[in-house]
């Protein structure tokens, strides 16, 4: 059975949900890309179905951002496993979630540095005819010695590995223990979710058990990291014995895979760091030779620092010229290249020594390392920026990545076929544009957009003619007051509701003056502190079954405005104050420029104006979430009804959206309820 609807976990569709599957079997078929702008409610999710319908023995990959997002794919999978029961699924999150390994530092080195010493101790006492490593009392005794704080070697691991003799070539292979064997088959046969799995191991790895479950599932969910860096998906792929050629790949809320892109390939540098590194090699001294040409770096590098203290931007670009003259003037190197060389091999020394006594902790060598690496080969790359970054009295400096396009582009061509969906891909041109800029132009690329099918009377959808939040109306008293004038009118409808502003200075700012005036009111300000969040958030969503009322304050693109669903009375109202752009600088400027030299016109939409309309239309979005859900959505600032800027709103929005005053504004809530 291959066919779409043997795949299907529901008896019927919802509108237009079968023609986006058809696309996706297309694609899953033929190859390429596919992009789909699907809103809340389409059932997108349900796009595993197309590819598993084709898939004729590929494996299927999912990535997901959160948690959450995986628990929705765990749940359509088994469903789709009521129709088809040999279907097998896997899944793969970050080892800080998996790794119940004590001691401190990055769990990702720690992982890979016991690993390598537990294969090479059940290699050697295999050699001498203990294949079983939970038998071997040497082994035994080792694991009772390991420090807990410090561990050379993982008990988790030795657990989950047995030595067989290897038929063919001769010698010895590991290969999962059958304690491994066991739970990898439990978790493929009964979708244990991740909260739970460390405690279904037991004493064996959670890692090692997953990874043998996916080497035997069609489908496996994995967070972003596990594709989209490099490093980690090479390791990822050569684990499962597979070339990405062969996967099938779905990125869930791909509206995010550019922001997550860069983000990987950017790298900074700070004070801490460097005081961290100047530790390293005080430390060293009496081991290693010739570290006097290094320490003499630092130095260079603080009075750099230091010097960008008297600029008045908080963030602003720096040239690496001047950065690499002012730290090689007094120093006894003559180039860079000669500089990240001595550092890399020093820092791998670093990290190969601290790697024997337990420590895990990345070096501050290493940090300074990678930085000047790509510092340097920026040089030559304008898909790179050098800048700095004031956060209080901390001054940050960052090579940062601000074009998406290649690295994307490249993972493109190395599937097979992978599909990106979103609620809130709008425009799509644009976003075919921003990801896959550099593929070949007969690479196929294929885009769907499926229209809002919600009920249109269960919403209304009013943009303001007579606020914004452009810089030269920010000093405006009668523009905030406006601004407070529109809130409490909103508050007059019923249910929790929530404001989003462009920043937290203004939240804080048109905050206090209109907190006074919500007395029926239970008024939540989203901390700038995540820790501070969850709490929080769970009060006000529980507002409404303890028969109460609250207004949330939150920032566009903050902890409160992606990824949430506030269903019901949860959430009766959005309003956004504000278009959320960067602040202009020069940073941004250049920014600009790189774009508009690769898109023309277009370059200056993609670079500025598509972020801050995606994080609009992500809290906006947090209101309707089921068919049953009502809500009224406020666009608050006059530049949503400019052309340029309504003209790329999904189509649904530009057909509904209202004009309206501070004058109109009460008789439209008004008339809504």
């Amino acid at each position: 059975m291959n066919e779409l609807q043997d795949w299907f976990a529901y008896s019927s569709y919802r509108p237009g949900q079968e023609e986006m599957l058809r696309k996706a079997v297309e694609t899953a078929k033929s190859g390429g890309v596919l992009l789909i702008d699907a809103p809340t409610g389409s059932g997108k999710s349900s796009v595993i179905s197309s590819l598993l319908s084709v898939r004729k023995g590929r494996q299927i990959i999912v990535a997901v951002r959160t948690i959450s997002q995986l628990a929705t794919y765990i749940r359509e999978l088994e469903l789709i496993r009521k129709k088809q029961s040999d279907l097998k699924f896997s899944y793969l999150v970050g080892k800080n979630t998996m790794c119940p390994l004590g001691g401190t530092g990055d769990t990702y080195r720690k992982c890979e540095a016991v690993k390598a010493f537990s294969t090479a101790l059940i290699r050697e006492r295999a050699d001498r005819g203990s294949l079983d490593p939970t038998r071997d009392k040497i082994i035994l005794d080792q694991i009772r010695k390991n420090d807990p704080d410090h561990p050379l070697i993982c008990p988790y691991f030795i657990r989950s590995k047995i030595a067989v003799q290897n038929e063919k070539g001769g010698g010895l292979r590991l290969v999962p223990s059958e304690g491994c064997k066991k739970i990898s088959g439990r978790v493929i046969e009964r979708s244990i979710l991740p909260d739970s799995l460390k405690e279904i191991c037991e004493s064996i790895c959670p890692y090692e058990v997953m990874t043998h479950a996916s080497l035997q599932a069609d489908v496996i969910i994995c967070n972003y990291y596990h594709i989209m860096d490099d490093q980690i998906r090479e390791q990822l792929y050569l684990n499962l014995g597979r070339e990405p050629s062969d996967v099938l790949l779905l990125i869930d809320e791909a509206h995010n895979c550019g922001d997550v892109m860069q983000d990987i390939m950017s790298v900074s540098l700070d004070h801490r760091a460097l005081e961290q590194a100047d530790h390293d090699i005080t430390s060293i001294r009496k081991d290693v030779k010739d570290l006097e040409a290094i320490r003499r770096l630092i130095p260079g590098i603080k009075k750099f620092l230091d010097g960008l203290r008297r600029s008045t931007e908080t963030e602003d670009w720096f040239d690496p010229q001047i950065f690499s003259r002012m730290i090689l003037r007094e120093s006894f190197y003559t180039t860079m290249e000669e500089v990240v060389d001595d550092f890399m091999d020093l820092a791998e020394n670093i990290k190969e020594a601290n790697n024997k006594r337990g420590d895990y902790r990345t070096s501050g060598i290493e940090r300074l390392s990678s930085f000047l690496y790509r510092l340097h080969n920026s040089g030559t790359n304008p898909a790179y920026l050098t800048l700095f970054r004031k956060d209080n009295d901390n001054i940050y400096l960052e090579v940062r990545n601000i074009d998406p396009s290649p690295a994307l582009s490249t993972l493109a061509r190395e599937h097979f076929c992978s599909i990106y969906i979103s609620g809130t891909l709008t425009p799509l041109l644009s976003y075919q544009q921003l990801y896959f800029r550099v593929l070949p132009s007969d690479y196929p690329i294929h885009t769907f957009s499926l229209p809002n099918h919600f009920p249109k009377k269960n919403r209304a959808l009013l943009a303001t003619s007579d606020i914004t939040s452009a810089f030269s109306q920010r000093q405006s008293e009668e523009n905030t007051k406006r601004m407070v004038t529109y809130i409490k009118a909103f508050c007059n409808l019923p249910g929790n509701l929530g404001v989003w502003f462009p920043s937290y200075q203004m939240l804080e700012s048109v905050t206090r003056e209109v907190e006074m005036h919500l007395h029926d009111r239970e008024v939540f300000i989203e901390p700038r502190e995540s820790s501070e969040a969850g709490a929080l958030l769970s009060r006000f969503i529980n507002l409404p079954a303890m028969g109460k009322k609250g207004i949330l304050f939150a920032v566009c693109g903050g902890k409160f405005s992606e990824g949430l669903d506030y269903r019901g009375e949860m959430l009766t109202g959005a309003m956004v104050i504000g278009l959320p752009l960067a602040p202009w600088n020069q940073v941004r400027q250049m920014i600009m420029q790189y774009y508009t030299r690769q898109y023309g016109e277009e370059g200056k939409f993609i670079a500025y104006t598509l972020p801050a309309l995606n994080k609009v239309l992500q809290a906006l979005g947090r209101v309707l979430r089921t068919p049953e859900d009502r809500g009224v959505l406020i666009m608050g600032d006059n530049r949503f009804l400019d052309p340029t800027i309504k003209e790329r709103l999904p189509g649904w929005m530009q057909q509904e959206i209202q004009e309206t005053t501070i004058q109109s504004f009460p008789t439209l809530l008004k008339e809504w309820k």
